[in-house]
């Protein structure tokens, strides 16, 4: 141990008697090094971007959604279904269950026009399952189903429509057809993308029905719940034997999941990403290897009197072998170092963010992608630090002496 500790402080000491060479050589290692440490961080991020967007469509891990129809044609009695659905519902305990029906089309009254708009019926638990983002306000909660002018939720594209007023005004819409009124708007979902221009509402279903509301023939209502991922494989069969249960022979039962956990071509999606764009990074760090390499060994020519002078006073082989190479190994260690700060630096920075635009939950910075930057660096360190410390031990002492 002391012997590693003793090679180790040669090897600082080398460094810092040449820090101009040693800057030089090691800068291309810092910057590949940041490479590789911000490439991983950022599949971090784009995976965790994608997981979001894919939970606005699907629903969060694991979301299942279940729905009924009439076999033989005859229109579905969805107040009696959704009456069994609760029975069932209640011995479940679902923490998050909301109905679903999209889109209602609805005349809504803007500045210029009366225009049909496509609204969302939904549930309070919604927003949670489908991590839906706001711009703006809030999403709807349980008590909102007392007030007296009932809430929705609008698109961006639907605000800038009415010249973006600010809800705390009690900015309201006035909508017309079987569940005319007027709606206070108490959030604003933000553009999916640039130039997004969905105008769409988004209501509670019990909002709608109380305004005498009649659900047209051909739509139906979904339910969707948010259950443990580790249960939804034993819960789904279950909880679609228990709705089937008690239901006339011509109603049909159907329970799927929709969230991105289902489908595995999302992860590998991303691991191919990260493979990809770190096999780049990984070589431009070789590159940079290779140059460490040949600066060495011109640097160990220059130094072959002082290896000569060591092995005089008795230093083994062994001994030069090892501070010659943990010279390469503490220096790159080091611009290891340096790497990783500069890529959490970038990583800080907003145009970075911006990328990203629209992520909820930005994940801190992985521990994964600093530990594979510096094992990276020592990796290169020790494989540029070989060749000079193989040419330190086979040097004659004689002759280095003389030279």
């Amino acid at each position: 141990m002391s012997g590693l500790v003793g090679a180790l402080g040669e090897a600082w000491s080398e460094i810092r008697h040449h820090k101009l060479r040693v800057l030089l050589s090691l800068i291309g290692i810092a910057v590949s090094v940041a490479a590789i440490t911000a490439v991983v961080a950022l599949s971090e991020y784009q995976q965790q971007q994608m997981a979001e967007q894919s939970d606005r469509f699907g629903g969060r891990p694991a979301t299942l959604q279940f729905t009924a129809n009439s076999s033989d044609g005859a229109p579905m009695d969805w107040e009696a279904f959704g009456a069994h659905v609760d029975r069932v519902a209640e011995r479940y305990e679902f923490s998050h269950l909301t109905r679903l029906v999209d889109p209602v089309m609805l005349p809504l009254q803007t500045p210029e026009q009366v225009r049909q708009v496509p609204t969302r019926l939904v549930d309070p638990a919604y927003p949670v399952i489908h991590r839906t983002p706001l711009l703006e306000g809030r999403w709807f909660t349980a008590a909102d189903v007392e007030l007296a002018s009932p809430p929705v939720v609008i698109t961006e594209a639907l605000w800038d429509v009415y010249g973006r007023p600010d809800l705390g005004t009690g900015f309201a819409l006035q909508v017309g057809g079987d569940a005319g009124g007027t709606y206070t708007v108490v959030g604003v979902t933000p553009r999916e993308y640039t130039g997004d221009e969905d105008k769409h509402l988004t209501m509670l279903y019990e909002d709608y029905t109380a305004q005498n509301g009649i659900l047209p023939p051909d739509m139906a209502i979904m339910w969707e719940t948010w259950v443990p991922e580790e249960m939804a494989a034993e819960i789904g069969p279950v909880l679609a034997a228990d709705l089937r249960a008690g239901l006339d022979a011509g109603v049909e039962v159907m329970v799927s999941r929709t969230d991105w956990a289902s489908r595995p071509d999302q992860a590998q999606y991303a691991q191919t990403f990260e493979l990809v764009t770190g096999g780049i990074a990984g070589l431009v760090l070789l590159l940079g290897g290779l140059g460490l390499v040949n600066i060495q060994l011109v640097a160990m020519r220059q130094r072959i009197r002082e290896i000569g002078v060591r092995r005089s006073f008795g230093a083994t082989g062994s001994r030069i072998f090892s501070s010659v190479m943990l010279e390469s190994v503490v220096a790159t260690a080091v611009a290891g170092v340096v790497g990783i700060a500069i890529a959490v630096a970038v990583l800080k920075a907003p145009f970075v963010l911006e990328m990203f635009q629209g992520m909820q939950d930005v994940p801190p910075f992985p521990m994964r992608a600093a530990l594979t930057g510096l094992v990276a660096a020592v990796a290169i360190g020790a494989l540029a630090g070989f060749i000079p410390a193989l040419v330190a031990v086979r040097s004659n002492v004689i002759d280095a002496l003389r030279f």
